[in-house]
C-alpha cells in the first residue's frame, strides 16, 4: 500500500482558521498529524507605540466571539500599569458582566458549533451536521430557548458595555457606566431565566446525550493525561474574574499556585517555523515535544481544565453539579477530552447563579465606580489574567513615562492549548484510522477532537518572527499541485 497524505481543510465549526494533515504509512496507518493555523493577528507587534489606555479597545479586536475577555483582561492590566485599586462596585459590576458573556459564550460553542456532532450524529452527512440540522431534530421551541438566552447574555453586555461585541467598559481603575435600577431589575430576570436554562442544557447532556456517546466520551482515543491551570479563589474554587493560577498535576497533586503577576516564572512558550501559534509549556517541566505525560510541561486550560485544577463552584446548585460530574467520571482528574462540553454546561449555570447574585448584591447599583489613576511618569509595568471561556487568558504589558506601549506579550487560551490540541488530533486519528480507511465520518471525528477545546484561533496567532512566513501553492486545472513557491 502507498503512502497516504490526507488534508482536512478546512476545518469546521470553530473560531478561526485551521487544517489538519495526516500522514498514513504503507500499512495505511497513522504516521503522523500535524494541525497547522495559517492565520497571523500579530497584536504582540502592532500594539507597540499606541497609548496605554486604548488596549482595552484595541485588544477586543483580537475576536469578535471573545472580545470582552480581551477587553477586561487588558483593562486588569491598565489597574496594575496605572497602580491603581478599583472601586468594590467596579469590580462586583466587572465580574456581572463577565458572568453574561460566559454565557453567551458558551451557548454559542455548545449549540452552534459541538451539538451538530452530538445531536445530529458524528456520521451525518456534512450538509446536514449543522445548527439548521439540530433544530430540525430538536424542534422550533428548543431553538428559540437558545437564541433567547444566548441574546440575554448579550443584552447584559450591551447594558453596560454601549453595544453586544467590542465594549467601551473597562478603564483602569474602575469602569464607564453602573448600573440604575431599572437595569438592575432586567438582569435579576434574565439571570434567573438563564439559571433554568442552564438545567436544561446539562439534563439535556445527561439524559439524551452522555447515555448515547458514553463509549465516545470514555474511548482512550479521546484521553490526554496532562498538567491542568485555572484561576481558583483563597478556597481554591473556580474563578473567572479574579484569583491565584493553580496548576494540578496528572495525578491530581498541586504542583503550583502562584500570583498571576509571577506567571513568567512558571510559563514558557516555544516557537515553531510551521505554525503562527506558539506553544506554552510549564518551564520547570521543559518542552519534551508534543507528548503528554506527567514529565511534560503540557498543560490544558479551559472548563475541563478549570473544574480538575479547583476544588468546586462557589455556588450551590453548580457545584452539586461539580461533584455529579465526579461521580460519573469515578476519578480526579478527568483525562477525557469530551468532557470539556459537560463542564462547559455546568460552568453556563454557575455563571448564571453569579449573575443572579450580583445583581442581588445591595452594592451593585452604587455611584463609586471608578478610582482614577494619579500622573506617574516613569517606566510601568501591568500583567492582568482573566478565565476566558476557553481558558486562562494573560496579557502583559510594559509602558514608558508616556504611557506609550512598548511591549506586549499575550498568552491566549488556545494558545495554552495549542499542543494539547495537535496531541488529541493525532490520538484521535491513529485510533479511528485502520488499513488506511478513511471515510468523511471518520475525518469528522478527527474534528471533534479539536473542537471540545472550543478553539479560537483568530485569537491565538501572535507570533511574528521578523517577517511573514508565508507558502503559495499553485495547482492545474486538475488540481495538481504544479508549483510551490514559500518565502522561509
Amino acid at each position: 500500500m502507498a503512502k497516504q497524505r490526507i488534508t482536512i481543510s478546512p476545518i469546521t465549526r470553530l473560531e478561526g482558521h485551521g487544517r489538519i494533515e495526516l500522514f498514513l504509512d504503507s500499512k495505511g496507518s497513522l504516521e503522523n498529524a500535524y494541525f497547522q493555523v495559517p492565520e497571523l493577528r500579530g497584536f504582540e507587534r502592532f500594539c507597540v507605540g499606541r497609548l496605554a489606555e486604548d488596549m482595552p479597545v484595541l485588544t477586543s479586536r483580537i475576536c469578535g466571539v471573545c472580545p470582552e475577555s480581551h477587553h477586561l483582561c487588558s483593562t486588569k492590566a491598565l489597574d496594575k500599569l496605572f497602580k491603581v485599586e478599583p472601586t468594590r462596585v467596579a469590580k462586583k459590576l466587572r465580574e456581572l458582566f463577565y458572568s453574561a458573556y460566559y454565557i453567551y459564550d458558551h451557548i454559542l460553542h455548545f449549540y452552534i458549533l459541538a451539538s451538530p456532532d452530538f445531536v445530529v450524529g458524528l456520521d451525518a452527512k456534512p450538509e446536514e451536521r449543522n445548527i439548521l440540522g439540530v433544530i430540525k431534530k430538536v424542534g422550533l421551541e428548543v431553538a428559540k430557548e437558545v437564541i433567547k438566552h444566548r441574546a440575554y447574555g448579550q443584552r447584559v453586555l450591551e447594558i453596560l458595555g454601549g453595544k453586544t461585541i467590542h465594549p467601551t467598559f473597562g478603564l483602569p481603575g474602575g469602569v464607564s457606566k453602573g448600573l440604575n435600577e431599572e437595569e438592575r431589575a432586567e438582569i435579576e430576570k434574565i439571570a434567573s431565566s438563564c439559571i433554568e436554562f442552564a438545567k436544561f442544557s446539562i439534563a439535556l447532556w445527561k439524559d439524551k446525550l452522555l447515555p448515547a456517546y458514553k463509549e465516545l466520551i470514555l474511548n482512550d482515543g479521546y484521553k490526554l493525561e496532562t498538567y491542568y491551570m485555572g484561576l481558583v479563589d483563597e478556597s481554591n474554587k473556580i474563578n473567572f474574574y479574579d484569583g491565584k493560577i493553580r496548576v494540578v498535576s496528572p495525578d491530581n497533586k498541586e504542583y503550583a499556585k502562584f500570583e498571576v503577576d509571577n506567571y513568567l516564572e512558571h510559563i514558557a512558550e516555544r516557537v515553531e517555523p510551521w505554525s503562527y501559534c506558539k506553544f506554552p509549556y510549564l518551564k520547570k517541566l521543559g518542552w519534551k515535544g508534543l507528548e503528554a505525560s506527567k514529565d511534560s510541561g503540557i498543560y490544558r486550560v479551559g472548563p475541563l481544565a478549570r473544574v480538575n485544577a479547583s476544588e468546586g463552584f462557589a455556588t450551590k446548585l453548580a457545584n452539586e453539579e461539580y461533584k455529579k460530574f465526579y461521580e460519573f467520571f469515578n476519578c480526579k482528574p478527568v483525562h477525557n477530552t469530551l468532557a470539556y462540553h459537560w463542564a462547559r454546561l455546568i460552568e453556563i449555570l454557575y455563571a448564571a447563579e453569579r449573575l443572579l447574585e450580583l445583581t442581588q448584591d445591595k452594592e451593585i447599583t452604587g455611584k463609586e465606580i471608578r478610582t482614577y489613576p494619579k500622573s506617574e511618569e516613569k517606566e510601568s509595568e501591568g500583567i492582568g489574567v482573566i478565565e476566558a471561556a476557553r481558558g486562562t487568558l494573560i496579557h502583559h504589558y510594559v509602558a514608558d513615562e508616556n504611557k506609550l506601549i512598548k511591549k506586549v506579550n499575550l498568552i491566549v487560551a488556545t494558545t495554552h492549548n495549542h499542543a494539547p490540541i495537535s496531541i488529541s488530533i493525532k490520538e484521535a486519528a491513529k485510533s479511528l484510522i485502520k488499513e488506511g480507511k478513511v471515510d468523511k465520518g471518520i475525518l469528522n471525528k478527527i474534528e471533534v477532537a479539536f473542537r471540545a477545546y472550543d478553539p479560537c484561533f483568530a485569537c491565538a496567532t501572535h507570533a511574528l518572527p521578523g517577517h511573514l512566513p508565508l507558502v503559495v501553492n499553485v495547482y492545474n486545472a486538475n488540481k495538481k499541485l504544479i508549483r510551490k513557491i514559500a518565502n522561509f
